[in-house]
């Protein structure tokens, strides 16, 4: 199926392989500038990052966002969906790209991963701003418990429905990005189908499907169990944070960073939700370049 993805001004895609996955990206900015890796999260793809994208560029940033294995214009295989791999993903494609050292800003499962590589490759991440995603350091008790209802969308994806809610019936990932938000002129028709119809595809719809039943099945007990409690954060990171996110508790969020990280804050942001690049895009762009400024 082929889609059609609305254009922003300045960009370039191209194709690379990274290991054994086609990826598609798009690049903008001095070729020679630092270097900043943006990576999206679900239902999304490159097209999330639209007000970022030329915000970074004019800073003078070489900006690099990738479609993520099963997304946007990347393959989609049958398997491969575990969030370690597709942080091997990310540095594959960072190696071919010949990419030493990046800057980071990361979403949703983008965020995930984008914690999973600060603590497996440090050294490959000077800073990192992550939006509206919990951490890897949560604790289980209660109220983290209770908040688990918010999933409710992940497992009607991770079941034999979800492909076929992706694949007809287009209004579902409309109503996950724009009815969960309080700030639904965010979005335009045009953006809501750029993303919607990607998944269509059923390869997508699979890969979505293999998405969240991985994590339901695999990597969420694993987490509750303590995974990634004995490692520690010395990436220097930032956290923007809608508190009006459908999915994502704050109570996920109350553990003190001090605990697990050298140098981690986190800025709660008012009467906003999950999407916070595009409920927030001038918040999340002066925050980034001030963070990424102080790196220089």
């Amino acid at each position: 199926m082929a889609v059609a993805i609305p254009e922003i001004g300045g960009i370039t895609h191209r194709d690379v392989r990274a290991g054994d996955l086609r990826m598609h990206l798009v690049e903008a900015g001095p070729p020679d500038g630092p270097p900043v890796l943006v990576l999206h999260g679900w239902p999304q793809h490159w097209y999330q990052w639209r007000h970022q994208i030329p915000a970074l560029a004019e800073a003078g940033y070489n900006v690099i966002v990738p479609d993520l294995r099963g997304f946007g214009q990347s393959d989609a295989p049958p398997g491969g969906y575990e969030k370690d791999n597709m942080a091997t993903d990310v540095l594959n494609l960072m190696d071919v790209m010949g990419l030493e050292r990046v800057k980071l800003l990361a979403h949703d499962w983008g965020g995930w991963i984008g914690f999973i590589l600060c603590v497996r490759a440090p050294e490959r991440i000077s800073r990192y701003m992550a939006l509206n995603i919990a951490h890897l350091w949560g604790k289980t008790d209660v109220s983290t418990v209770l908040a688990t209802w918010r999933f409710w969308y992940q497992a009607v994806l991770a079941s034999p429905l979800g492909p076929r809610l992706l694949q007809g019936r287009p209004g579902f990932v409309d109503r996950i990005i724009r009815g969960g938000s309080p700030n639904p002129q965010a979005w335009t028709q045009e953006d809501l189908d750029a993303f919607s119809r990607p998944l269509q595809e059923p390869a997508r719809a699979h890969a979505s499907q293999e998405l969240y039943r991985t994590f339901l099945v695999k990597e969420f007990p694993a987490i509750a169990a303590g995974r990634y409690q004995k490692q520690r954060l010395t990436v220097a990171t930032r956290m923007l944070f809608g508190v009006d996110d459908f999915a994502i508790s704050t109570s996920l969020l109350k553990r003190d960073t001090k605990e697990f990280a050298d140098d981690f804050t986190i800025e709660f942001v008012p009467d906003t939700g999950h999407f916070i690049a595009e409920e927030r895009p001038e918040l999340v762009n002066d925050r980034t370049l001030e963070f990424f400024a102080g790196d220089q």
